[in-house]
């Protein structure tokens, strides 16, 4: 057996930050773990240093059993966190020794099992069709065979808030079976989701006055209340708490290991990960729902990707003397940034400040900011969006201040003369568009014709083939992802439309933007900027 405590936080084994992602977590709906996925989120949670990882539920789910068998063949090597098994007490009317399920957590080999149990008298007696006598039995006779196993126990005192509301001698027996048989810490949970901060901290705080117990909390987040309800039972006495990466869970989810930890270090001034691990979060975080296969959260505290980002103007200014006037905490410290978007809102610190994120320098340009600040507001009324296409943005600025590094732009790597798009619906039944387009590049005028799938696909393979041997780099841009949308105000087959393109060339991505009544008019003017873009980038240092 390896080692039961956590490794490497100033805290140690005083405050458990345990992460059951892979087993709670993992009922999220859209959520399908592979054996291989699951061995790498332990594994960045690890890097995060959380203090315990819950692998799942061995003998339950054939995923699970496998995951730990591989785990304990060496394909989890473990730096910081210790490796838990989740599983159930016995069965009534048998022995831990002879249940097949609690012998399955022996197998995992993990150094710590967490055990739940029922705590709720009317859960015991509907669900589990015992009473409280032989409910508390099941729970001392499987810790009590775990730990002479040489096992760390931990029990989930399932539904524990709905039962000490409803029958609090119930609910303390359970607990008084599991930490008498040796539990090592005994887990409130609100497994509802139900509770709210001011009542879960008085719990807390009186069953901690009442066993001595060394408590932890688990919450769901059916009132948007979990990460609240975590730390209001940290701040009563809980020493051990419960969180998922992105608050992944069943139904509105779990608390949010990220929302979770950055209170604890931020707030609480808790160091419970290692030195550095904070600076992780963000990282971690995103890392976490590319392997789930989610989108990460934007607006998720601490870690999404506007968890720091001001659109006002006000704030602009403000942030403009002291970032820190309108930002609870300096972004760094959990691996975030501040950004500042430029909407019709913007004013002329916002449009200082964005420039400065961009590399243009508008210090002492005031005629260039006044005249930028307005080009943008008349061209946000219009429908454009430079919130979401920095590179549109930054070009528009370039121009505004005459190019890089104060000297004038380049000559555009092209201009174009015309383009045509012709749609063909062939007896077939397919469906053709073909491009022609007539540019100026290097001195020369091109003419290129190219077909595709779709008048913007025909478009941008037609300017790719006109300026293929004239741009070193054009082979290295891909359209990264491409989003049309009909603006309020305008509907209708008619409709003015916004066109947001994202473009890569395999190291950084940026995102143009292209307004206009027709949608190819638009897709023409964001793939342009993609490509000028591209451009300076080549022009800068």
């Amino acid at each position: 057996m390896t080692r039961t405590e956590p490794a490497g936080t100033p805290l140690g084994d005083d405050f458990h930050l345990y992460d059951t992602t892979l087993r709670d977590g993992a009922q999220r709906e859209g959520i399908a773990y592979s054996v291989t996925d699951k061995l790498a989120v332990a594994r960045l949670l690890d890097e995060l240093g959380v203090g315990f990882i819950e692998g799942g539920w061995p003998g339950a789910l054939p995923k699970d059993t496998e995951f730990f068998a591989r785990a304990a063949a060496g394909e989890l090597i473990l730096k910081h966190a210790v490796l838990v098994a989740f599983g159930s007490t016995r069965k009534a009317g048998t022995t831990a020794e002879k249940d097949a399920q609690v012998r399955a957590l022996l197998d995992a080999q993990t150094p710590v099992v967490t055990l739940v149990a029922k705590s709720d008298r009317r859960h015991i007696e509907r669900a589990l069709r015992v009473d409280v006598a032989e409910a508390c039995a099941m729970v001392t006779d499987t810790v009590s065979f775990l730990v002479r196993e040489g096992r760390r126990v931990f029990v989930d005192a399932e539904h524990f808030f709905d039962g000490y509301a409803h029958d609090p001698d119930t609910a303390l027996r359970v607990l008084d079976a599991a930490a008498g048989a040796g539990a090592d810490v005994v887990v409130l949970c609100d497994t509802n989701g139900g509770q709210l901060p001011l009542g879960l901290a008085e719990t807390v705080r009186e069953v901690a006055e009442r066993t001595g117990f060394r408590l932890g909390i688990h919450c769901q987040d059916d009132t948007s209340c979990a990460v609240a309800n975590s730390i209001a039972a940290v701040q009563a006495g809980a020493t051990h708490v419960q969180c998922t990466a992105n608050g992944y869970g069943e139904r509105a989810g779990n608390a949010d290991l990220f929302a979770v930890t950055g209170n604890l270090v931020t707030k609480l001034g808790m160091e419970v990960l290692p030195t550095g691990g904070a600076a992780e979060l963000t990282r971690v975080s995103h890392a976490l729902a590319e392997v789930a296969n989610i989108a990460p959260d934007t607006h998720q505290a601490y870690v999404g990707a506007s968890a720091f980002a001001h659109k006002a103007g006000l704030h602009a200014s403000a942030i403009k003397v002291d970032p820190l006037l309108y930002n609870h905490i300096d972004p760094s410290l959990v691996g975030n940034d501040m950004r500042v978007l430029v909407t019709e809102m913007a004013g002329r610190a916002s449009l200082e400040l964005k420039g400065r994120e961009l590399g243009v320098d508008l210090a002492g340009r005031p005629e260039a900011v006044t005249n930028a600040v307005n080009k943008v507001k008349r061209l946000e009324a219009q429908g454009w969006s430079f919130e979401a296409a920095d590179a549109s943005l930054e070009l528009l600025l370039r121009k505004e201040v005459g190019g890089a590094q104060g000297e004038p732009l380049d000559e555009p790597p092209f201009t174009l003369e015309s383009y045509r798009v012709v749609l063909d619906h062939r007896d077939d039944g397919e469906v053709i568009s073909e491009a022609t387009v007539k540019v100026h590049v290097q001195g020369e005028r091109v003419i290129a014709t190219a077909e595709g799938n779709g008048p913007v696909h025909a478009l941008d393979a037609a300017l790719r083939k006109a300026l293929v041997g004239h741009l070193p780099w054009l082979d290295t841009v891909e359209l990264a992802d491409y989003k049309v949308r009909i603006l309020a105000g305008h509907p209708g087959t008619d409709a003015t439309t916004r066109v947001l393109v994202q473009s890569s060339d395999g190291e950084q991505e940026w995102t143009t933007v292209g307004v206009h009544p027709n949608i190819v008019e638009a897709s023409w003017l964001a793939l342009c900027d993609a490509l000028v873009h591209k451009h300076l980038r080549t022009l800068l240092p």
